[in-house]
């Protein structure tokens, strides 16, 4: 069974930072990009960014990017978005997701993980 974990949520002032990890288990590390996405109250999942199997290629949102990094760690199954000079507007759940393909996408995740709250306060 595949599983994606989140952490590293919480609640921080506008302008702070917060990293986040995501812990995979099972097959989908291998081989898989990997994405974060979030979700806002009322409003759709959207996303924000993604990262090749070998992290060659990144790509991420207009909304993110300049603040946002997305990374991995192969050895350790455990991909990160650290969040820098947060906004009152990044408040939302944020998933992780896997991909079974080499390169990254806006869209086509296979797994998702249970989501983290980031709350950010004006």
């Amino acid at each position: 069974q595949v599983q994606l974990v989140e952490s590293g949520g919480g609640l921080v002032q506008a302008g702070g930072s917060l990293r986040l990890s995501c812990a995979a288990s099972g097959r989908t590390f291998g081989g898989s990009a990997m994405g974060w996405f979030r979700q806002a109250p009322g409003k759709e999942r959207e996303f924000v960014a993604a990262i090749s199997w070998i992290a060659t290629s990144t790509y991420y949102s207009d909304s993110v990017k300049g603040r946002f990094t997305i990374s991995r760690d192969n050895a350790k199954n455990t991909v990160y978005l650290q969040m820098n000079s947060l906004k009152a507007e990044d408040t939302a759940v944020y998933y992780c997701a896997a991909r079974r393909k080499l390169l990254p996408s806006v869209g086509g995740y296979d797994y998702w993980g249970q989501g983290t709250q980031v709350t950010v306060s004006a």
